[in-house]
């Protein structure tokens, strides 16, 4: 059984998901991949305690504080590559960022292979399940590109700028498949 709360966030509401014990989902209302990796029906639960933490961890996050990812139980659905992926983003520090390029090297590092293609860390950090916590919002292309956040760039934007990131040399690029 699956279980879920709202948030009313500075993004619009999010969705929280939980197996009970740990965080298994978090979406921006309308992202891209929504619930992908939920199956099933969600039960709206709001005093489950996971889901309590994790509120209160987001309201220290837009509140402009820096909670740790490891403060809450997380268990995102998704294979080795992908988990792999998932565990370089939690590397990535509040107010920092680094590109889809460096995370493929450093998965192709910790996978044992020769390389990795920056499309798949692409495809991997898109489908992230747990956004915000799992800080996919702080990956850019090796250009400066804002591409690529399931919650849409004016989010990705306005999570960067909340910790205090200058996206002055960031641009938005005009077409792709990835905005």
């Amino acid at each position: 059984m699956l279980y879920s709360t709202q948030y009313a966030s500075p993004l619009g509401s999010l969705t929280l998901a939980s197996d009970g014990k740990s965080l298994v989902g978090l979406w921006v209302e309308g992202q891209k991949y929504f619930g992908g990796t939920v199956t099933g029906d969600l039960s709206e639960k709001n005093d489950l305690p996971v889901l309590t933490e994790a509120r209160q961890w987001l309201d220290a996050y837009f509140a402009g504080k820096k909670p740790a990812i490891s403060e809450l139980p997380l268990a995102p659905t998704g294979g080795e590559f992908r988990r792999r992926v998932w565990e370089i983003l939690c590397e990535i520090p509040y107010g920092g960022y680094t590109t889809y390029g460096a995370i493929a090297k450093e998965t192709a590092a910790r996978m044992n292979k020769k390389s990795m293609s920056g499309q798949a860390v692409g495809g991997a950090v898109g489908h992230n399940p747990i956004s915000i916590i799992i800080p996919c919002h702080r990956v850019v292309g090796a250009n400066g590109s804002l591409t690529g956040y399931a919650g849409g760039i004016s989010k990705k934007i306005q999570l960067l700028e909340l910790e205090g990131i200058d996206t002055s040399n960031f641009f938005v690029p005009g077409k792709g498949t990835a905005l």
